[in-house]
């Protein structure tokens, strides 16, 4: 038994060890129980309006030891939800989300951040309505872990969009311009 947990660990250890800093580039696709984005946007200057979309679908290229990656995600514009369903159908409308003309939003980035071996922030471009702006996304915390001899990647990454420049202008100026972003994701390593 004893020999049993001394194996597991040394496994679990050398996994480990292997996250650190892979020698190729590492392909993830997102776990859809862990990739979600959420916002949060200032309504009438009193209270903040929150609600997420997801999960969110993509996959994440990264090779730590070059300092570079590739990020693809999509992401649903229907999957609105703020916890009230007569506020998410509003979401949806055509002067708003346009989720019927516009069933997607992607975000795609090439231009990758490390501080030493921490990924600090990903840079790209936030397609919304059919209008592309560049997008940068800090990280908040990014980590990678063995998960039953699966390395697992994942992290929290904020960022702020100004709806405005995506031709949503509807309740300017009650409800803010500014629209913070949180994105959480999750990937399992191909």
């Amino acid at each position: 038994m004893r020999q049993h947990r001394a194996m597991k660990l040394t496994a679990l250890l050398l996994a480990l060890a292997a996250t650190g800093a892979p020698a190729q580039p590492a392909t993830y696709v997102l776990d859809p129980a862990h990739s979600f984005v959420h916002f949060e946007v200032l309504h009438f200057g009193t209270s903040t309006s929150r609600g997420r979309f997801g999960p969110v679908a993509g996959e994440v290229t990264l090779d730590r030891a070059a300092g570079r990656g590739e990020v693809s995600l999509r992401i649903a514009t229907a999957s609105v939800n703020t916890g009230l369903p007569v506020f998410d159908a509003r979401l949806r409308q055509a002067d708003l989300l346009a989720s019927t003309e516009f069933p997607e939003a992607y975000f795609v980035a090439s231009q990758f951040r490390f501080d030493g071996p921490r990924l600090a922030e990903v840079r790209g471009e936030f397609t919304l309505r059919g209008v592309s702006q560049p997008l940068s996304l800090r990280a908040r915390q990014f980590a990678c872990r063995a998960d039953e001899g699966t390395e697992v990647c994942g992290g929290d990454f904020e960022g702020e969009i100004l709806r405005s420049e995506f031709g949503i202008t509807f309740g300017l100026p009650l409800v803010a311009d500014r629209v913070r972003l949180v994105v959480q994701v999750e990937g399992r390593r191909l």
